[in-house]
């Protein structure tokens, strides 16, 4: 029996802090579970097993998580020396020469890295199916997607290969797969985390990178190892007051969260996704909350699936064209996917008004978002409209390049608002469907305020567990 599986990244690490095992047995051991699970799964895409063993030989810093096993996600994680190929065909022989800063104060933290997870191609899409290393299956069951776009984490924390991974959200790309997968993903406050040196942002403002966990005392001590800006940051989120672990366990008081089952893509919600946020209603308001049904409407959102998709199209003309730079030749249609090809075809059609108009818009919803929570919280809704699809379902039809996106409109509509206007937002697994599949809430925070979701989080934990659920490919 493997000692450690069940133990997340603090208790593995208070175990070396107290000399009970060294940080060679706990690598040694998950990277048996990941030899063991990933052929199931397909969720580690790269692996350094030799380096970080000889890593976890010593020294290492004395961190929150000295000695723990940990994946990166491959995608704008830079490691020395490690590929990075974004899940794309058309970058899958670039290797970095520096850390990004990110991986920096993971390594800081302790942190010993076995590889790389898998990711859709440039972290686009909600499932993780990439023509470069193929479909990441879920755990949970291998029909069907781990979601996306950090499918490779979430199906590796899930069946215990790790205890969590890095992930990374431009509209929901941490939710999501916690959703699937039956895990904690936090997407924290823009500007949280560092996107330097190489990233003055990412995405234009959409993206933020964290980690998708099991227990929320991981994800609140990890936060606190990497977050604040790095010099020269452009945008940087308001400084926390105290650590955020402090915060795990902390009351929350009494709560106002408002309800809200809108969006306006119009796209109907599976039964069991409602019953989801159903049931977490009844928990908050046995637990001493305010559940205050309420529409989430804001003026003009009826436009802004189109400005996001701007924003979003512009991002991957600039990852292509950086990508480019790297390698030194032209983006080439052959080596990247249908649907990136025709998005990034789109982002060039739309000009530089085009682009300037989304980001001024995307601007005028984030203000108009911080109103909505003047009389609330927090907002609880959905974090997807159904249970995890099957693999397949995102395919690209011939002759129609860009239908993904639009089924991932319809897949995930409540997710992008958090990375449009750059608040906090969490998925939070408290529901099963009768088929077995874990399907999440989604809260959305005030911008900066992590602490009050963390204290929500831990308490929702404390009284509703879910760390004890166990998928059926499982280390």
């Amino acid at each position: 029996m493997d000692p450690f599986v069940s133990l997340d990244g603090t208790a593995q690490a208070e175990l070396v802090r107290r000399r009970e095992v060294t940080p060679l047995e706990l690598v040694d051991a998950a990277i048996a579970r990941i030899e063991r699970c990933n052929p199931k799964l397909n969720a580690v895409v790269q692996t350094q097993f030799d380096a970080a063993r000889e890593q976890a030989k010593g020294p290492l810093p004395e961190g929150p998580f000295t000695g723990v096993p940990f994946l990166l996600k491959d995608l704008l994680a830079a490691q020395r020396g490690q590929p990075l190929t974004g899940g794309s065909r058309f970058m899958k022989d670039f290797v970095p020469d520096h850390d990004s800063e990110l991986v920096k104060r993971h390594l800081r933290a302790g942190l010993v890295v076995l590889g790389k997870t898998n990711t859709s191609e440039l972290g686009l899409l909600p499932t993780t199916e990439s023509a470069l290393y193929g479909p990441c299956r879920n755990p949970w069951d291998v029909t069907r997607s781990a979601g996306g776009s950090s499918g490779g984490a979430a199906a590796a924390v899930a069946s215990g290969m790790v205890p969590f991974a890095h992930a990374s959200d431009g509209g929901g790309s941490i939710r999501i797969p916690a959703s699937c997968c039956g895990l904690f993903g936090l997407k924290p406050t823009r500007g949280r985390n560092p996107t330097g040196p190489d990233l003055a942002d990412a995405y234009h403002w959409l993206v933020a990178d964290h980690a998708i966990t099991r227990t929320v005392r991981d994800s609140a001590a990890l936060l606190d190892a990497t977050e604040g800006p790095d010099v020269g940051a452009p945008v940087f989120a308001p400084p926390r007051s105290r650590p955020y672990l402090m915060e795990v366990g902390a009351p929350p008081g009494r709560l106002r969260i408002g309800l809200s089952l809108r969006n306006a893509m119009g796209a109907p919600v599976h039964p069991e996704c409602l019953a989801a946020v159903a049931t977490a209603a009844r928990r908050l308001e046995g637990l001493g909350h305010s559940v205050i049904e309420a529409n989430l409407h804001l003026p003009g959102e009826e436009d802004l699936g189109q400005h996001f998709m701007t924003a979003w199209a512009a991002g991957v003309v600039h990852g292509l064209e950086a990508a480019a730079r790297r390698m030194g030749r032209e983006p080439d249609p052959t080596e990247v996917e249908p649907f990136t090809w025709a998005l990034y075809q789109f982002g060039l059609a739309q000009g530089l008004s085009g682009y300037l108009r989304s980001q001024e818009e995307l601007l005028r919803f984030s203000r108009a978002f911080a109103h909505r929570f003047e009389e609330v919280d927090a907002w609880l809704l959905p974090t997807v409209t159904e249970p995890a699809p099957t693999l397949g379902s995102f395919a690209t039809p011939p002759g129609e390049p860009l239908q993904p996106l639009f089924h991932a409109a319809t897949f995930t509509p409540y997710c992008p608002m958090a990375n449009m206007a750059g608040n906090p937002a969490m998925s939070v697994p408290l529901h099963w469907s009768p088929e077995g599949l874990p399907i999440g809430v989604q809260f959305i925070g005030r911008f900066g305020d992590e602490a009050t979701l963390f204290r929500l989080a831990a308490q929702l934990e404390a009284a509703h567990p879910w760390t004890h659920r166990r998928p059926a490919v499982s280390a």
